[in-house]
């Protein structure tokens, strides 16, 4: 009980606080209030950071879920030399410090003149997303009877007609929970984006430097907006798992 309240007794505070009127974050509050939400939802930096946010969210989510089920069904599916090492290197970005992926990825853009944009943000962010969409779908096709894609092959399918219509719709759960976790992980992530990103901010980069120049009730209302976006997708997640099982 200790523990759940250490880590989300803070929370439960920043919500609170952002509908409080007071300046200042502290007890006792004063009235209830809209005003910090409508301040962010009017603040231009805060709305094209958003967009930011969901914009490369959704592409890295897309581009994740390309490469990491292809990548799962190849080693899955087939079998050739470098196999288990090659699956290893696909996990070591998730299972890897941020700051490392960050920095690598920075001085690879420096070295080969890429400048830094949203394009290298979602680059950044598939690298981590690929190798948990990878993880999801593999576990899924490790326990799922290989019997309807022969049965597909012995009917005449080829193995793009038995991918698309047999092995595909019985992966549908794990891809779906894949890219709802890879979503939610994308609009959060700080670390890797802090190191690619150029001029153009996400919304946890905004949080960030606006940390930086002061604490404002703003700050609690943009934080509670990320918080109820990535709680209603985590909570989809579960409703999508507990259907699975």
């Amino acid at each position: 009980m200790f523990t759940f309240g250490f880590l989300y007794l803070p929370i439960i505070f920043v919500i609170i606080f952002s509908f409080n009127s007071s300046v200042i974050s502290a007890l006792p509050l004063e009235r209830f209030t809209l005003d910090w939400y409508r301040e962010a939802f009017a603040d231009r930096q805060v709305l094209m950071a958003f967009r930011n946010t969901v914009y490369v969210g959704v592409i890295a989510t897309f581009l994740s879920l390309i490469l990491g089920t292809c990548a799962a069904f190849t080693l899955n599916r087939f079998r050739f030399p470098a196999r288990g090492l090659l699956q290893r290197i696909i996990l070591l970005p998730f299972v890897m410090p941020g700051i490392i992926t960050g920095i690598a990825l920075l001085l690879i853009f420096s070295s080969t003149g890429i400048i830094r944009s949203l394009a290298t943000v979602i680059i950044g962010h598939v690298v981590f997303c690929f190798a948990l969409v990878f993880r999801n779908v593999s576990a899924r096709l490790q326990v799922m009877s290989r019997s309807y894609e022969e049965a597909s092959y012995d009917l005449g399918a080829n193995r793009w007609q038995t991918f698309l219509l047999v092995t595909l719709p019985n992966m549908r759960t794990a891809l779906l929970s894949a890219a709802l976790l890879a979503f939610v992980l994308s609009i959060d992530e700080t670390l890797i984006t802090f190191f690619v990103i150029g001029r153009q901010n996400t919304l946890p980069i905004l949080i960030w430097s606006m940390l930086r120049r002061g604490f404002t009730p703003e700050i609690n209302a943009i934080v509670t907006i990320l918080f109820s976006v990535s709680l209603i997708l985590v909570l989809m997640l579960g409703v999508i798992l507990r259907k699975k099982e």
